[in-house]
């Protein structure tokens, strides 16, 4: 009979040197010992890829994308080949694949590509002879054979696309967080730690700026139902399950996004400003309308290319920030979360509402203040009454 399987990702933090390298191996380990079939998935070793990039630009500061493909990739390889090593080294079969090896297929988008197809008789073959498989993640081949790679996150995709086209029971995403939290804890010190999330709350939350999943992972999963659990490398729990398509009653998490810029646009430049915003590629995006004009929230980051095209359809500039609030009761208590800003003189300066979530613009210096706030007024509070109903039910 078939054993069950998993995929673990491990990050660019988790095999970070040799030593955490060794660490990584003793969680994969562990997995095959518990009577699992194991697919590793694993990241370049952290600052390794921006090292790469450097080199290139080194060379042309706008390098040829099929060759930073070539390039980039190596990352990937140099860590799966290690943690190989290190398995065997401790008397476990293991084989290492790079994608156009495990037969990943990719569309033709150098330095973004999309994973088409995968074709996992290799893997079921090593699988079948009782091995570990550890394949390079962020990178396939395209249909001629060039070495393609997929992005930001792509690592977290490759694992859970080939969770999915494996029919694998969870697909286990390890990184230097212990789960996914109410909010960032960095930013609200009593952010909880979840036991579990919906897809449709994960998906939100991703979208609007969590760290934790990048939300292609989490479209996939979604779609596919393919169970996510995030867990840390460095210390032993069971993590946050990612699973289920009903949201949960109240609000779930919040979601931060900072170094964010309002580009506000006269009504009726909207069309061609957004044609230049897909054009150049601009997708992490929001447009926000008020009663006299639209404000095209960006990253910092992409604003100065942006800017160079569309400069002088921008009436105003305005550096932001942005706080979602995620879950089915958000968008009925809008007028309630700007009162409760306005008592701790912070000022909402946009709403903009999705199907589950409600996004706050407000000045970058309150950021995190308003986070603190509503996350005690709409988590721990609305905690700390569930738990007294639960209490006067059962007497």
């Amino acid at each position: 009979m078939k054993r069950p399987l998993i995929v673990q990702k491990f990050g660019g933090t988790s095999v970070g040197s040799v030593e955490r390298i060794h660490n990584v191996a003793e969680h994969v380990i562990r997995a095959k010992n518990s009577g699992k079939q194991v697919v590793v998935v694993v990241s370049a070793m952290s600052g390794e890829t921006n090292r790469l990039v450097e080199l290139a630009k080194q060379v042309d500061k706008v390098p040829n994308v099929r060759e930073l493909d070539v390039l980039l990739s190596a990352g990937e390889q140099i860590s799966m080949a290690l943690l190989s090593m290190t398995l065997c080294k401790l008397g476990y079969s293991a084989v290492s694949l790079t994608g156009g090896q495990a037969r990943i297929t990719t569309n033709n988008h150098h330095n973004n590509a999309t994973i088409s197809d995968i074709d996992t008789s290799v893997i079921d073959d090593h699988l079948a002879q009782d091995k570990i498989v550890i394949v390079a993640g962020f990178q396939g081949i395209n249909e001629i054979g060039d070495i393609t790679t997929l992005g930001r996150g792509g690592s977290d995709t490759t694992a859970v696309t080939l969770a999915g086209a494996l029919n694998a029971e969870e697909c286990q995403i390890f990184t230097d967080v212990d789960g996914v939290y109410s909010c960032d804890p960095r930013v609200v010190g009593a952010a909880k730690k979840l036991d579990t999330i919906d897809f449709p709350t994960m998906h939100a939350m991703a979208y609007k700026g969590a760290k934790v999943l990048h939300m292609p992972c989490v479209t996939y999963a979604w779609e596919h139902q393919v169970p996510l659990r995030v867990l840390s490398s460095f210390e032993a729990g069971n993590g946050t399950l990612v699973a289920g398509n009903d949201p949960q009653p109240g609000i779930g998490g919040l979601a931060i996004q900072k170094q964010m810029m309002a580009l506000t646009i006269d009504t009726a430049h909207v069309d061609l400003v957004d044609k230049q915003k897909q054009m150049l590629g601009v997708e992490e995006s929001l447009w926000v309308t008020d009663s006299a004009y639209n404000h095209l929230v960006v990253k910092l980051d992409c604003c100065d290319k942006l800017k160079m095209v569309i400069d002088d359809k921008i009436v105003v500039e305005q550096e932001v920030a942005l706080l979602t609030l995620v879950g089915r009761q958000a968008i009925e208590q809008a007028s309630q979360y700007q009162q409760l800003l306005n008592l701790s003189d912070i000022s909402v300066l946009h709403f903009c509402e999705d199907k589950h979530s409600i996004t706050l613009v407000l000045e970058p210096g309150t950021i995190d203040k308003a986070a603190n706030v509503l996350h005690d007024n709409y988590i721990i509070t609305s905690e700390s009454v569930e738990r007294a109903e639960k209490q006067v039910h059962l007497g």
